[in-house]
């Protein structure tokens, strides 16, 4: 009987998938018209125009839209992998291939001793929350590979630092899949990653580096919880304005550097956070590693100048891979990720032109789904510490002992050799 409840429950997964993601491959494709701005133009005007630079063997260096590190040229240049299709079509198609990929990582981290299909639910489920966005965006193949890296954690470290430099190459939050990391040969495969391919890019495209020094005029973008102080002041005739620049909708004017300011201000606390906690914590268990990515994802997102709709891509794919632990202690601030991804959705692109005019309904969107997470942050963040520093200390496990047993939800402590 279990054994049959087991197939009905994969058969169900694999077909609200398949269902979901049709409906987002038509929808990208057009032959079905969402409501709100047009999301695929990133992908047929903007990456397409970075295509035609890098196929060159340069990067877009006159152009203050491109913000990416040099590997996130392999996935602008990837729809040539399928040349019997246009551009915009070929991404959408490798974009669906990422979102496949996801989903049988988790499957198959599912059916391990000590884990469960939930991971692969949450993801299922939390992709079409955020409608065709996903798909019209290159997060969803970044987030592939640092799902890839985090499942790979515990038993194999230097694939796991590996993928999480070459993920950071391509987007840079990815780097905070370490936090959680005790083993030094995560760290360095990690470095030596990010090394090689940084050289290689170097030496082989004018312009690797170029999108460093093309942040530093940014203002606050309209999405960020920094933005509701001047939604608020446009009701009391705040003087600045809502202008397209360096690639997102932002406020220019009075005190928006002042907003910005304290947004880094926040990220800086939220990293001494994360650097205390680390310092602190005396039980890594085997879900620690993904639940402390998770929760250093969350801040950065949450304290951003910027909250673009796909950055919740990445939660949703790390909240995935909590879930597929049993006993882990995510379950709320993943149902709250989940409530902000629908919200999301309908802030961008279903009421966009409400959140760009600071009216009722805009505002009150974006109250709601930059409330759920700061709400998901701090729940996340206080079961996190929770579960790792307010024990008592236990034996050791050398790091260099061999691969984690599985139902690995044995306590250890880091080590210097670790």
């Amino acid at each position: 009987m279990e054994t049959v409840n087991t197939r009905r429950s994969a058969a169900g997964l694999l077909a609200t998938w398949s269902v979901t993601r049709l409906v987002l491959l038509l929808l990208v494709l057009k032959v079905f018209v969402f409501p709100g701005p047009d999301v695929t133009s990133d992908v047929s005007v903007i990456y397409r125009g970075w295509f035609e630079v890098l196929r060159h063997g340069t990067f877009p260096m006159d152009d203050v839209t491109w913000q990416y590190p040099p590997a996130a040229a392999l996935a602008i240049l990837s729809p040539a992998l399928l040349p019997f299709l246009d551009y915009a079509t070929a991404f959408f198609v490798l974009a669906f291939l990422a979102d496949l990929a996801v989903l049988g990582l988790l499957l198959h981290a599912g059916r391990r001793p000590g884990r469960t299909r939930r991971g692969a639910w949450v993801w299922v489920a939390g992709v079409p929350l955020l409608g065709p966005t996903v798909y019209a965006r290159y997060d969803v193949m970044v987030t592939a590979v640092a799902v890839a890296a985090l499942l790979a954690g515990a038993r194999r470290p230097k694939l796991m630092g590996a993928l999480t430099g070459f993920a950071a190459m391509l987007k840079v939050w990815p780097v905070l899949l370490l936090v959680g990391a005790v083993r030094r040969r995560a760290w360095a495969a990690a470095a030596v990653s990010v090394g090689v391919l940084g050289v290689v890019f170097a030496a082989a495209m004018p312009g690797a580096f170029a999108f460093l020094t093309f942040q530093s005029e940014r203002g606050t973008e309209v999405e960020s919880l920094g933005s509701l102080v001047f939604h608020v002041a446009r009701q009391y005739g705040w003087s600045g304005e809502v202008l397209l620049n360096y690639g997102s909708v932002e406020f220019l004017g009075p005190y928006v550097n002042v907003v910005s300011t304290v947004a880094l201000v926040l990220s800086a606390l939220a990293f001494g956070w994360l650097l205390l906690w680390r310092l602190s914590a005396t039980r890594f268990l085997p879900r620690t590693l993904a639940e402390a990515a998770f929760v250093a994802v969350l801040m950065f997102t949450t304290t951003s100048r910027v909250i673009s709709p796909q950055y919740m891509v990445w939660l949703v794919g790390l909240a995935a891979v909590c879930q597929c632990f049993r006993g882990g202690r995510t379950g709320l601030p993943t149902a709250l990720v989940l409530v902000a991804s629908f919200v999301t959705l309908l802030e961008f692109p279903l009421w966009f032109a409400h959140v760009v005019a600071s009216d009722a309904l805009g505002v009150t969107l974006l109250f709601v789904r930059n409330g759920l997470l700061v709400a998901a942050t701090l729940v996340a963040a206080r079961r996190l510490w929770r579960s790792t520093v307010s024990v008592p200390a236990v034996v050791a496990v050398p790091a260099d002992s061999g691969p984690d047993p599985d139902p690995a939800d044995r306590p250890r402590e880091p080590s210097a050799s670790s």
